[in-house]
């Protein structure tokens, strides 16, 4: 028998020290492990380390630098590279008393919206409920919560992390203050968060809707939902859509709908929604049905956008509606438009996430299942953003597109953010091990 090469050694030994699983190529599970939500992605990691705690953690990270293999982290999977797996870390631990919470890495939205609701508190979380924590907040996170309470990462207290020396630290404030800074927006580029320590809210009551409208009142929908976000309170929030219409409404159809949401009452929201709710509505769905609508199925190829807008004026309803009226369907796409401002544009503004000012962003999210339709869905995608082109900031939320090139991510960081992220890349991760899913390059 042939003896072992050096990375045939180093593999043994990870599988024998690991607590969790390792996969590679040729194992039985290596294809599931690869799996990610766009099956467009066609990557072959070299090993897939499924780790159980952070420990297991600093073991991969140390057999990749001995390997000198860069590192992804959960589903940013590189080609050739070690992918540390983080789905069984998804423990959530709520401090009521404190009103803050201890997730990790691993762990999704739902698990931290289970986990909190039990006291009444809530934390801005995902509008996708399979979506990890970890990778949301640090990319800035946007969703539901926003107006009332600002961003994800503004409730950030501290991160558990593992660097690229396979050391563990724990970043906030005070310890590692240019990281902790650099990680309210800058991503996973810096290192493996295996635990985030985040503020909480009292939320003792959240309720949603989702009236549907045949997509000739697109426009009377966008105007009406308009008024009620400009002239309403923080809490009320929520997204204009076009979709594919739901079993038992307009099934399989165009249809234009308008979620509106509430920290807060359904009394309250059904209020704030009248003037919506006395459009021609086609159908409806109700709260845990309407924020469903948002959750990715496996199995779809996908692409997603975003641009940040200046305004929402009339003749930008118009585009956004012709837009909405050529989108792929029956498919899975969305056609998304939502607000902010509220307690996001309120919030921090020295952190690298320069789209907090954006009043409104579109958002085009496309998904369907036929290989067959990717030039279509694709082009529509690049539609979208051309067509809202004259009304953009030229901000983006990185937290919402894939690697659409150095151009976007540093409209996605701010441009004059990106000298002191790529000095404090160099300080934790000089030889650019993590570089994959908005890397940031080391100065």
């Amino acid at each position: 028998m042939a003896p072992l090469s050096k990375a045939g050694v180093a593999l043994a030994a990870l599988r024998d020290e690991l607590s969790g699983a390792v996969f590679a190529p040729g194992d039985a599970g290596y294809d599931a492990a690869r799996a990610v939500s766009d099956a467009r992605t066609e990557r072959r990691p070299a090993v897939i380390a499924r780790c159980a705690d952070a420990a297991d953690v600093v073991r991969a990270v140390r057999f990749a630098r001995d390997l000198d293999l860069p590192v992804a982290v959960g589903g940013a999977l590189g080609h050739g590279g070690v992918v540390v797996d983080l789905r069984r870390m998804h423990g959530v631990s709520v401090d009521p008393e404190a009103r803050t919470v201890r997730v990790e890495g691993g762990a999704t939205t739902s698990h931290l919206d289970w986990a909190c609701q039990a006291y009444g508190l809530a934390t801005p979380g995902a509008p996708d409920s399979a979506a990890g924590v970890a990778g949301f907040v640090l990319g800035g996170g946007t969703g539901w919560l926003d107006r009332a309470f600002g961003l994800a990462v503004d409730g950030l207290r501290g991160v558990e992390l593992v660097t690229a020396d396979a050391e563990r630290i724990r970043v906030g404030p005070e310890a590692h203050p240019e990281l902790f800074w650099a990680l309210h927006g800058g991503g996973g580029t810096f290192g493996v968060a295996t635990a985030l320590t985040l503020d909480l809210h009292e939320l003792p009551e959240f309720a949603a809707v989702l009236p549907l409208y045949r997509p000739e009142h697109g426009p009377e929908v966008v105007r009406a939902f308009r008024e009620a976000i400009e002239t309403g309170p923080n809490r009320l929030s929520g997204a204009l859509l076009y979709l594919t219409g739901p079993p038992g409404s307009a099934y399989g159809e165009l249809v234009c709908g308008a979620l509106v949401t509430y920290a807060g009452g359904a009394g309250t929201l059904r209020e704030l929604a009248a003037p919506l709710l006395a459009l021609p509505v086609a159908g409806e769905l109700p709260y845990a049905d309407a924020l469903g609508v948002f959750d990715t199925p496996p199995g779809l190829r996908s692409l997603s956008s975003a641009e940040c807008l200046t305004g929402l004026p009339d003749d930008l309803v118009d585009v956004y509606c012709s837009l909405g009226a050529r989108m792929p369907v029956p498919t899975g796409t969305r056609h998304l438009l939502f607000p902010q401002g509220g307690a996001v544009a309120a919030g921090p503004h020295d952190y690298p996430l320069p789209f907090r000012d954006a009043p409104w962003v579109a958002h085009p999210s496309a998904r369907w299942a036929d290989p067959a339709g990717d030039e279509r869905a694709l082009a529509w995608v690049r539609e979208v953003r051309s067509g809202v082109a004259p009304w953009t900031t030229g901000d983006v939320p990185l937290d919402l597109i894939g690697d659409e090139g150095a151009e976007r991510l540093r409209a996605g960081l701010g441009v004059g953010n990106m000298l002191r992220l790529e000095k404090v890349k160099r300080a934790y991760d000089p030889d650019n091990v993590f570089r994959f899913h908005h890397g940031i390059r080391p100065l």
